[in-house]
């Protein structure tokens, strides 16, 4: 053995000999700059794509270009400027407090202040989901029962034992809906509210990757989302550094099965599906989707935030609902929202688990604070509990007959703007929508300068991408107006037909300019000028 060594170290001597000292130092150091050079292009190759990288490629070198760059920054802030026109001045905003305490002379000004806003009953979608006035029926009732515990705050368990035990029982009734009596479910489902849909979703992102490293080890988490699936997922990525590997939807416009399957790898520790998808109002093949994440062992998420409080009674309304629950092998969690078609106050929302051994991932426990030990659920520390309050009663004060009924008259709202769009020449509906959410497109016009014509009528509907369309959330709101929003809609489509082109003041430059732009790193710079010049 030691004669086999020497012979081979006599022969690499030999062979390494002619080289000099400092090219076999060199050498394995300008391989190891190589490897890492290409491990990045493959990386962003990856990330991005071909096209994508090379659009980025490009546009950086257009930008090197003597005075290409100080045009886009202008050009720029002229699309901010002109965003920031829409959204109202801040002329006028208070700095300070004032020198004397207004007193309840302050509920004038408040008055005063919410008469400005733009009108909302019938004319927005989604937005406002509980139907008539604030001043009446169930909206009055929710303002009265949050007013009752506004004070209240379920950190302090020992003190608003009460609102401990409306959050509990809210939480039973939506797992209720959603399967938890099914025998498939497993009997465990257990869950928290939150302050919205969006929340809902970070927790069950952060539940998920704490669980599957536990379960599996993955340190490099990956999760697989449609296209269609909501900005909460990258938010959700964002702040818990995860890799997102979104996938185009079908030409149903719902989530593509082989797509999603094909993305799984070693660190994939979450897929997502949506009941229904917000853009188009289609609910994802979920059945599908859970058997996919049941044979690899991942994690399955369903968006049920839009449908959560509809699906189950249009369900046994006898409306064909495809499955989209807890009864689904391989869902491991939910997200809905109660101040959606669950009729509560704005910021209640519900994150739901198949079992206790995956939810305890989501909480946050510190044992070595000065403070004394501490536990949370959620993301929010201290967390309004007349929220809490508010869609117990909600939820309380409707009861199954109550729901049905709201169920009825949306859903059947919906079908009939559905079928009125389909009416209008020029236009088209996307898609076979599921639920109260209708999507529609042109051929024939240029269907943001048709928003902007419903716009100078009053309306505020939704601009999507990919295909260019827009589209409307059917509330309670529009259940007596739906016959203006289709007439509306007719001599706008009909307006834009004889007469293109923007009209003043109008978005329809700016969404149709977006939604071209090659360099989409453009775009998101935008967005966020745009944001940080209107907070």
């Amino acid at each position: 053995m030691e004669a086999c060594i020497a012979r081979y170290r006599s022969s690499a001597n030999s062979l390494l000999s002619q080289y000099e000292p400092i090219v076999l130092v060199v050498g394995p150091l300008l391989a190891l700059l190589v490897a890492k050079v290409l491990h990045s292009i493959v990386c962003l190759l990856q990330e991005k794509g071909i096209k994508g990288v090379v659009l980025g490629f490009g546009m950086g070198a257009v930008k090197l270009i003597p005075g290409v760059n100080s045009y886009i920054e202008s050009e720029k802030k002229k699309v901010v400027e002109q965003l920031q026109a829409r959204s109202g001045s801040k002329d006028g905003w208070r700095t300070e407090l004032p020198d004397i305490g207004l007193g309840r002379e302050v509920i004038e000004y408040l008055g005063d202040a919410k008469n400005k806003d733009g009108v909302w009953q019938g004319k927005c979608s989604g937005t406002v989901y509980i139907g008539g006035s604030q001043s009446e029926g169930h909206f009055s009732l929710t303002n009265e029962a949050y007013s009752l515990f506004s004070h209240t705050n379920p950190l302090h368990p020992d003190v608003f034992k009460s609102v401990v035990r409306f959050e509990s029982e809210v939480v039973a009734m939506a797992a209720a809906l959603l399967g938890s009596k099914e025998k498939s479910s497993g009997g465990q489902i257990c869950g928290n509210m939150t302050s919205g849909g969006t929340e809902s979703i970070i927790l069950a992102v952060k539940t998920s990757r704490d669980y599957m490293k536990a379960k599996r080890g993955i340190k490099k988490p990956e999760m697989i989302i449609p296209e269609s699936a909501h900005p909460a997922y990258d938010k959700a990525a964002q702040y818990l550094n995860i890799k997102v590997c979104r996938v185009p939807v079908n030409k149903e416009f719902v989530a593509d099965v082989k797509g999603i399957r094909r993305c799984i790898n070693n660190n994939t520790i979450l897929i997502v599906g949506s009941a229904p998808g917000y853009p188009h109002g289609i609910i994802d093949p979920i059945e599908e989707l859970g058997e996919l994440a049941s044979s690899y062992g991942v994690c399955f998420h369903v968006d049920l935030c839009l449908g959560g409080f509809v699906l189950p009674f249009a369900r046994q309304l006898g409306y064909s609902i495809p499955p989209f629950d807890f009864s689904v092998k391989g869902v491991t969690s939910i997200s809905t929202d109660v101040h959606k078609y669950g009729l509560a106050p704005k910021g209640t929302s519900i994150v739901l688990y198949r079992n206790h051994e995956i939810r305890k991932h989501q909480f946050v426990a510190v044992t070595e604070w000065s403070g004394g030990l501490y536990v949370s659920p959620t993301v929010a520390g201290s967390r309004p509990g007349g929220l809490i309050a508010g869609a117990w009663g909600a939820m309380m004060s409707l009861g199954l007959p109550g729901y049905l009924e709201n169920t009825k008259k949306i859903m059947e709202a919906s079908k009939n703007i559905q079928k009125g769009i389909e009416e209008i020449q020029g236009l088209f509906v996307i898609g076979k929508p599921h639920m109260t959410v209708v999507a529609f497109g042109s051929n024939d016009v240029n269907i943001f300068e048709v928003n902007d014509q419903m716009s100078s009528k009053g309306w505020h509907l939704n601009a999507m991408q990919r295909p260019d369309s827009l589209h409307i959330c059917v509330t309670l709101q529009h259940v007596p107006v739906f016959e203006d929003f289709l007439r509306d809609l007719k001599e706008s489509a009909k307006t834009v037909k004889e007469n293109p082109g923007p009209i003043s003041g109008g978005s329809a430059p700016i969404y149709g300019a977006a939604g071209k732009m090659p360099d989409r790193g453009i775009v998101r710079d935008l967005l966020v000028e745009f944001m940080d010049n209107s907070c």
